[in-house]
């Protein structure tokens, strides 16, 4: 039978490093990326929101929210500063005039293209600098972090 205590022991060093790596790498990768993007870089907050209105186009401010674990009034002033700027579009829903749908504009969908693709560039030139195991344990590390991802999502705070 495993050592329960040692488990609990690597269960707690695997979670430190991903507390402390994970939130270093998207800093660095915002650095760069907010470096080469062509105008200011929206906030990282903000692209989430963008991101997932590409994903699920149409959704609402409330379903936004539960998707992003945010509270309702702070997306809705992202939607304001994102509707301002000329990167959201609100529009009615048909049936209750007082739910909005969100929806990117032209503009949003071609800055979040390029933020993705300047993303990709800077990952895919630091990955080069890895040994092939290293690249092939990330390569085997993301379907994991979706899964945890997912988990942290569904599982609510602790109290």
């Amino acid at each position: 039978m495993p050592d329960s205590s040692a488990s609990a022991r690597d269960l707690d060093r695997v979670a430190s490093a991903l507390a402390a790596s994970l939130p270093a790498l998207n800093r660095a990768l915002d650095r760069h990326v907010g470096r080469d993007f062509a105008r200011p870089k929206p906030p990282e907050a903000q692209l989430a929101l963008l991101r997932l209105v590409a994903q699920e186009e149409g959704t609402t401010v409330r379903e936004a929210a539960h998707a992003l674990l945010m509270r309702p009034n702070n997306v809705s002033a992202l939607v304001s500063q994102l509707t301002e700027q000329g990167l959201l579009e609100r529009r009615q829903d048909a049936d209750d005039k007082r739910i909005a749908h969100l929806h990117l504009t032209s503009r949003a969908r071609r800055e979040l293209a390029e933020v993705r693709r300047l993303e990709g560039e800077h990952l895919a030139r630091a990955l080069q600098f890895l040994t092939q195991g290293e690249r092939d344990a990330l390569g085997s590390a993301v379907g994991a972090l979706a899964s945890l991802t997912r988990q942290l999502h569904v599982t609510p705070p602790a109290e």
